[in-house]
């Protein structure tokens, strides 16, 4: 697989940008997966054998009981299939600490995974699905063979649990484009998933996030193969917007890899661009890691940045919770 980090890396003219603080914790649990989708950024996969053990689950807690995070946001990979998952989430929402579960619904339906959503019912985890269109063919171009009917039936489930209906049980939608281009409205978009989804299948859920695609990993090794990579980094460079800036996830969160190492988003974590800190007592030098939150605060340290930052600011703006500016 060819890779874009030699080209993402090299020198930037993306402005620069500084952390507010830490509302935000992303953690990610591993990149075992029981899928492999074509946009993956983190390509996470069946054969993966990268996964947060013990005293790395232990950490995470810790600083949740000693920080003040608000969100504590768990992706992989296929976060559920960490064997500490459902402990994090116990001890989390024990906090007080909201806790998202970065879903790829199938999962919901594999063997030793049965008792999955009623877990997370029971615990008011909010549920953010990867769902990249709500036609059968567009999402199986992404996804896989069956991937389509699997997903609508366990978002079914999730409906069935009260999920997308009351307030304690948020189930959100994600888009991502099939090819390189930027996502259409998400206002627009989450309509025609409210009506397709509702009439078809009698689906409820809250919202759609639409999320650009990064130029990294599987996604941007498909766009060097088919020569595309120039002009889907002009395409994001041509369609920056100033006004994104102020709201990028980056200036109030912080991401944590599987082994605990800490970095200003996922995107970073996969690039291998560690966080730095200009606090002082704190030494750049060393990569930083979740022990360090318990004494170390980011607030006005830099963050690291290139041209995949790009992908967050054009348009209408894309985070991990979808356009950051209103149509």
């Amino acid at each position: 697989m060819q890779d874009t980090r030699p080209l993402l890396l090299l020198d930037t003219d993306f402005p620069p940008i500084t952390r507010r603080g830490i509302h935000t914790l992303q953690v990610n649990l591993g990149y075992l997966c029981n899928m492999t989708c074509v946009h993956c950024h983190v390509n996470a996969g069946p054969t993966r054998k990268e996964e947060m053990d013990s005293e790395t689950a232990d950490r995470v807690i810790e600083v949740l009981q000693h920080r003040n995070i608000q969100t504590l946001d768990l992706t992989g990979g296929a976060p559920e299939m960490n064997a500490h998952f459902k402990r994090i989430v116990i001890a989390a929402r024990a906090l007080g600490v909201e806790v998202i579960d970065r879903c790829n619904l199938t999962i919901l339906l594999e063997p030793g995974y049965e008792d999955l959503a009623e877990f997370l019912a029971e615990h008011s985890v909010t549920v953010t699905a990867s769902l990249p269109c709500y036609v059968e063919e567009n999402v199986e171009k992404q996804r896989g063979k069956g991937v389509y009917e699997l997903s609508v039936e366990a978002l079914q489930r999730l409906n069935a649990l009260g999920y997308g209906q009351r307030e304690d049980l948020a189930l959100h939608l994600v888009y991502n484009p099939i090819g390189p281009q930027l996502p259409p409205s998400q206002q627009s978009l989450q309509q025609d998933y409210k009506q397709q989804l509702g009439e078809k299948h009698g689906v409820v859920f809250n919202e759609l996030l639409t999320i650009t695609n990064m130029p990294i990993s599987r996604f941007g090794a498909t766009l060097l193969a088919h020569n595309q990579y120039d002009d889907y980094l002009a395409l994001l460079k041509n369609n920056y917007a100033q006004e994104n800036l102020a709201t990028v996830m980056c200036r109030d969160l912080v991401s944590v890899d599987w082994q605990g190492y800490l970095y200003d988003c996922d995107f970073n974590q996969m690039l291998e661009m560690p966080l730095l800190s200009k606090v002082t007592g704190y030494d750049e030098r060393k990569r930083a890691h979740l022990r360090d939150l318990l004494h170390t605060d980011y607030a006005g340290a830099e963050i690291r940045i290139a041209d995949h930052c790009y992908g967050c600011t054009a348009g209408q703006g894309s985070s991990c919770s979808g356009a950051l500016v209103a149509d």
